[in-house]
């Protein structure tokens, strides 16, 4: 059987816990090889810490959730909002790309509230479609390794657009047999509860993240907790028909029909 590898890519430390993680524990179980990195230190996500102490306090948070997790840490590359789309950050992650050598890479939102978040999703799906490249040469060097990978795109913070435009999954996964798991994690990053009630008026850390998961529950219209999931298109990273998500969760992945049939119409 060929190796069978999930990785998580976020833009900072606790983004993976919120829209990701459920879905990577269950892959976890199903046999995958789970991986977990977040681009951006943290370095910002305080009123009490300087950058330099902060880093540190995120890095083991983020160490402690992906232990509960069953991944393997990747350590951040940038500082909090500094995750541009630039030549040096892509070399960096092309790297981890090729070394990892995930089947199934667990993206953000093309769409999210801040750049940050956008700037990752474009860096991760700009590495993995450069991973077989010869003539890319990342930063440090790392050999080819033109293996498939199937994307996939989380949901953005709050499930809408900057425009406040809801965004609808093309798939759910049931997360309630993981929630407890996934809910453990979160409240690994002690350190953001009293800096997103201060600065982003999130009064109720983990239960917020809790509505959301309710919330795309009630949109499947069949589970209790779920993520939602958007497929990337296949060209340069896959079979056209690859769904390997599906695959391997089976009773715990529902395509959302409505929505494909919405693409096919071009809606």
């Amino acid at each position: 059987m060929s190796r069978r590898v999930a990785m998580a890519i976020g833009a900072h430390p606790d983004d993976i816990e919120f829209m990701m993680s459920g879905t990577l524990l269950l892959l976890k179980q199903a046999g995958y090889e789970a991986h977990y990195l977040n681009l951006s230190t943290g370095s910002c996500g305080s009123q009490v810490y300087p950058p330099a102490k902060l880093r540190v306090v995120r890095k083991r948070e983020a160490q402690a959730a992906a232990r509960l997790l069953g991944a393997t840490f990747h350590p951040s590359l940038v500082d909090d909002m500094e995750i541009y789309y630039d030549d040096r950050t892509l070399r960096r992650l092309v790297a981890v790309i090729r070394e990892v050598g995930p089947t199934i890479l667990l993206v953000p939102s093309p769409q999210d509230y801040m750049e940050d978040h956008i700037n990752a999703c474009r860096l991760a799906v700009s590495a993995a479609f450069v991973r077989g490249m010869n003539n890319y040469r990342p930063t440090p060097h790392r050999p080819p390794s033109p293996h498939d990978v199937t994307v996939y795109h989380a949901m953005p913070a709050g499930l809408r657009d900057p425009l406040r435009k809801r965004i609808i999954p093309g798939a759910f996964v049931n997360i309630t047999p993981v929630f407890a798991e996934k809910t453990a994690a979160l409240a690994s990053h002690h350190s953001q509860q009293d800096w997103l009630a201060e600065t982003q008026k999130m009064n109720q850390y983990l239960a917020t993240m809790e509505r959301y998961s309710r919330e795309v529950g009630k949109l499947s219209r069949r589970f209790k907790h779920a993520e939602g999931w958007r497929r990337h298109l296949h060209w340069g990273y896959c079979a056209e028909e690859a769904d390997p998500l599906r695959d391997a969760l089976g009773k715990n992945c529902l395509i959302n029909r409505r929505y494909e049939a919405a693409l096919e119409r071009g809606e």
